[in-house]
């Protein structure tokens, strides 16, 4: 016999209670960088509540100011025109569906809440794959895709990132602050890369001046591993270490491997300027069970949703170097 909607939501209700820590992790649990972003939020976190675009304000150096005597006009001049990054909003779904003759060949109650439950945990990782795949993309602002890391970093000075083309962007000293920082060199990973593109991305001379997040894939990480064991200058990130990550500390910075990491691509991230904003309506909500007779298809079908993107609020605080071996 057929499941019914209320024994479908009754199932569906009782995978997703607060207590099922499965259900949640599925998100996140192939994923490094997916995981330490948005599932412990360790870098920039926001939940706006809607709004045509993800409005975030940006960072600089060298606001107006100075020494002054007792005569003296003092300047109330911004020294950039643009304020703030505008963020489209991205959109992610994984489909559940069920079909009739699955059901008639699940019958019983044991077969039939395991039927439901592989089918949400298939929409579960259809929805986690895009996101952590799209997460290294250089979509471009309109696109349908995350805003990813390639687009924060690799990106031209013509082309808009955050709604500002870097070229239209010029601090009063000449330069262009929200222009991409990347090196593409060809060369074979090692220590001193890590430290030159660290200098290279320093913003400033304290604790939060240089990136302390590195993600790279597996074949490099397995590299910088090798030559830290041998000369013992590593500790380990006992969170990372908690969620089934692999991970070294070198000199402040957390270096991972993550499996959607393209290819030869070393990302130096600073997580005080980049992270995730998820509508306050869309992290990872699920519509109801609907009949999909309509499309002719007997079946029933659900959703999971996932409304965001990724942001940035200062963008040479993050560097990327690719062509590595």
């Amino acid at each position: 016999m057929a499941l019914t909607y209320t024994e479908l939501e009754s199932i569906t209700r009782a995978y997703f209670k607060a207590d099922n820590k499965r259900a949640i992790d599925i998100y996140f649990e192939d994923s490094f960088l997916l995981d330490y972003l948005m599932n412990k939020k360790k870098g920039l976190w926001e939940r706006p509540a809607g709004g045509e675009h993800i409005r975030v304000p940006l960072k600089y150096d060298g606001a107006e100011g100075g020494f002054y005597s007792r005569t003296s006009t003092l300047s109330s001049d911004d020294r950039v025109n643009i304020n703030a990054a505008k963020f489209f909003w991205k959109h992610a779904y994984g489909n559940a569906t069920i079909y009739r003759t699955d059901e008639l060949q699940n019958a019983g109650e044991y077969a039939e809440v395991s039927l439901v439950t592989e089918k949400i945990e298939s929409a579960q990782n259809t929805v986690r794959k895009h996101l952590a795949t799209q997460l290294y993309s250089q979509a471009t602002d309109s696109a349908e895709e995350i805003t990813g890391l390639k687009s924060a970093t690799l990106a031209a000075d013509t082309t808009a990132f955050g709604g500002i083309i870097p070229n239209d962007l010029v601090a009063q000293d000449g330069t262009k602050p929200w222009t991409a920082k990347n090196t593409s060199t060809a060369k074979g990973i090692s220590l001193g890369i890590i430290r030159t593109l660290a200098s290279e991305a320093k913003i400033g001379n304290g604790a939060k001046g240089k990136p302390d997040l590195g993600v790279m894939p597996e074949a490099l990480f397995n590299q910088i591993s090798a030559i830290l064991q041998t000369q013992q200058r590593f500790t380990q990130d006992s969170d990372t270490v908690k969620a089934g990550f692999t991970n070294l500390v070198f000199e402040g910075k957390i270096l991972a491997a993550d499996d959607y990491c393209p290819a030869g691509y070393l990302f130096l991230l600073n997580t005080n300027h980049i992270g995730f904003a998820v509508h306050k309506d869309g992290f990872f909500t699920r519509t109801a069970w609907g009949d999909l007779i309509v499309t002719g298809t007997v079946a029933k079908s659900m959703k999971i949703l996932w409304d965001g993107n990724l942001i940035v609020n200062r963008r040479q605080a993050n560097t990327v170097h690719y062509n590595l071996s």
